[in-house]
């Protein structure tokens, strides 16, 4: 069995490598200030990353997860602002859950880059439940919904509602709803509480729970496989520094305590990548593997990645905490994988409950 990339999508691998080095480095990421770069949206439609997953029935390409993977962990070693992960859950959603008319309206658009979506599931980012859904839905929306992620550059929201014991999914056009940013860690992932009042959604369906927690596995899946290419920046970074930054006459990275922590980031890596291809093959080819293998990879993934943002930052010294050098925006991007789609603790105690114990 081949456990490795095809040719197509190491090719795909390169492409968004070329992009995030020339057209959005990080100077250009860090210029968004948590805005939308319209033109390098555009540029990611035109080069077919939106269309990955989506039916080829519906303008897309009718690839899997596995092929995105390669997408979100190249556009996670440049720490990304486009809402790429956003736009692929409601690719999910609306493909999962909605009906043939809906179907054929929005994928298209999400294929194409034309509508972007804000997606916002539970109404607290620490309980990920069922009953953590409290949006009440019908034929209008009014309410509040929190931790709507990247609303404030998207044209429509993904909302998960709920009417009684049913739990459903709306789409909003942003410009109905009122929109307050949240302060958060990391500007390239803004959030924000979107206020509804009586407004009457473009679109409605229905979601069941294992429908809201297969979307939510999907999102820790996503997250994880940023984390990758996040975390392999740092340890490139670090690295480097360590072979210039000279102290008492050499190196910083002849020194044991450096190489030590090297090598535990390295190894924390390559084992959380692991644990997160496997999750992302899951999604299309083995569904039924998804919950623990998701669990299992963001659960390590959200306690390493924190690690290594921390040691990333530390072995710098002091100036590893200025803004002026890039670690502290990995540190950044390793908090908000801590909590993204369930935190290490929830994701372990998942695990272990899906393993038996």
């Amino acid at each position: 069995m081949d456990f490795g990339f095809s040719e197509e999508q190491n090719l795909l691998r390169e492409q968004v490598l070329r992009f995030m080095t020339d057209a959005c480095p990080l100077s250009v990421v860090r210029a968004q200030n948590g805005g939308l770069p319209r033109d390098l949206w555009q540029q990611a439609a035109d080069l077919g990353w939106l269309a990955l997953i989506v039916p080829e029935a519906h303008g897309g390409l009718g690839l899997k997860w596995i092929d995105l993977a390669v997408v979100l962990e190249e556009s996670g070693r440049g720490l990304s602002p486009l809402p790429i992960l956003s736009q692929a859950l409601a690719a999910t959603a609306i493909g999962r859950c909605a009906g043939d008319d809906v179907k054929r309206e929005w994928l298209p658009k999400v294929a194409t880059g034309d509508v972007v979506f804000g997606i916002g599931l539970y109404d607290d980012p620490t309980w990920i439940d069922a009953k953590g859904v409290g949006l009440a839905g019908g034929e209008t929306l009014t309410g509040t919904k929190p931790f709507v992620s990247d609303a404030a550059g998207a044209t429509h929201l993904l909302l998960a509602t709920r009417n009684g014991e049913r739990l459903g999914l709306a789409i909003v056009d942003a410009g109905d709803a009122a929109l307050k940013a949240q302060p958060g860690i990391d500007r390239t992932k803004p959030f924000a509480t979107v206020s509804l009042d009586r407004v009457e959604p473009v679109a409605a369906f229905a979601m069941s729970a294992d429908d809201l927690a297969f979307l939510t596995d999907c999102g820790a899946v996503a997250a994880t496989l940023e984390a990758i290419g996040a975390a392999e920046a740092v340890l490139a970074l670090t690295s480097e520094y360590a072979k210039t930054r000279i102290q008492f006459d050499n190196p910083i990275g002849k020194y044991q305590g450096v190489k030590h922590r090297l090598a535990d980031m390295f190894i924390d890596i390559e084992s959380f990548k692991s644990l997160a291809y496997h999750a992302a093959w899951a999604i299309d080819d083995a569904p039924h593997e998804l919950p623990r293998a998701a669990s299992l990879a963001k659960a390590y993934a959200a306690d390493a990645f924190a690690r290594i943002g921390i040691d990333g930052v530390g072995l710098h010294g002091a100036i590893g905490f200025t803004a002026e050098y890039d670690a502290q925006l990995y540190l950044k991007r390793s908090k908000w994988v801590r909590s993204a789609f369930g935190d290490a603790d929830y994701h372990y105690r998942r695990a272990a409950s899906l393993g038996g114990l």
